[in-house]
């Protein structure tokens, strides 16, 4: 069942057209991630969405019901949407209690004990409580931002950059926690980030968003593994592009014969291997030879430059285990391991 439905969305500041045509379907208790680049977008869609701004064209939909048409909108307080921004918007001068149970019609023994209520569902002691904003860590504000949203029971949940602002390890266990209280209630989540890691591991339905419209839209293993074309593959991690000749389900490359994805396709055109599929070893076994041309240690893993010989030289930078002791110079065999993806 669809909860929300976004149809052909435009939205102009100026000349700049910072929504260029938005489709989008969300399904009920899902999570999906949209991913793009500063200034693609991403929070102007979320702010539609919210009800804070309305778009120029368009439709969207929310349970069945119009919200916004182009024309006139439902107001934001009446849509019945949480949202979690980037840094929190906890209220300073108000206690963590104070801050959850805000915008509640209730008398204060009904705030505070749901207030208790939540604070257990988002994993803090309930002793926090009785403090303000400024007691606790940047990770417990984001939950306690949760908390407050949750309150008014909202059947969609926006998160607009809601980890960036954290450090590399609390942020995901923060994300873990986040996602797994919104799981148990079931809330529909829409995520707005820059961090493709974090889009692929949050959400059911990733949208890749580029210049104010979606390049791609698909499961996240889909977008990563069959990517649209060689800047989505990019923008998602790291991609090695060759360029290549396909025939029979093969492509004749600066790596030797790889076996595709496309085998309909004949001709010429660019295909994608993602460093998972690469080993590289010292000049012995099969694959295809090379030569580490640059080498930076960086711990676990050693950021190489390899050059491939033949009439045209062809090179391409990986992260490869540190384990092997390579140098500048070495000799390596490249090995492959499943399909090529075909850039037609």
């Amino acid at each position: 069942m669809t909860l929300l439905q976004l149809n052909s969305l435009r939205k102009r500041y100026g000349m700049v057209a910072a929504l260029d045509g938005i489709d989008l379907s969300v399904a009920a208790g899902s999570r999906t991630a949209i991913v793009g680049p500063s200034g693609c977008g991403k929070t102007t869609l979320l702010r539609l969405v919210a009800g804070f701004d309305q778009p120029d064209e368009g439709m969207i939909v929310f349970g069945g019901q119009l919200m916004a048409d182009g024309s006139a909108q439902v107001p934001a307080h009446k849509r019945g949407i949480g949202i979690v921004a980037q840094d929190g918007c906890l209220f300073p001068h108000l206690t963590v209690a104070q801050n959850i149970g805000f915008g509640l019609n209730a008398e204060r023994a009904v705030k505070e004990a749901k207030a208790a209520e939540l604070m257990g569902m988002v994993g803090l002691d309930r002793a926090m409580l009785s403090r303000r904003p400024d007691q606790l860590s940047g990770g417990q504000q984001q939950r306690v931002a949760l908390a407050r949203a949750l309150a008014r029971k909202p059947r969609l949940m926006l998160l607009d950059e809601p980890f960036s602002a954290l450090d590399t390890g609390l942020r995901a266990a923060t994300r873990k926690a986040v996602t797994e209280v919104l799981t148990a209630a079931g809330i529909t989540t829409l995520l707005v980030t820059h961090d493709q890691g974090e889009a692929l591991a949050f959400a059911d339905q990733v949208a890749v968003m580029r210049a104010g419209k979606f390049a791609q839209v698909g499961t996240p293993r889909e977008v990563y593994s069959k990517p649209v074309d060689p800047v989505t593959a990019a923008f998602l991690g790291e991609a090695i592009v060759l360029p290549a000749v396909i025939g029979e389900g093969r492509a004749e490359s600066p790596l030797g014969l790889l076996p595709v994805d496309d085998t309909a396709y004949r001709g010429k055109a660019e295909i994608m291997l993602r460093p998972e599929q690469i080993s590289v070893t010292h000049a012995s076994g099969e694959g295809a030879p090379g030569t580490i041309a640059e080498i930076n240690f960086c711990g676990a893993t050693s950021d190489v430059r390899i050059t491939l010989g033949g009439a045209e030289a062809f090179s391409f930078r990986l992260d490869i285990p540190s384990r092997e002791a390579l140098f500048p110079g070495d000799r390596v065999m490249i090995g492959v391991s499943g399909t090529a993806h075909v850039f037609r």
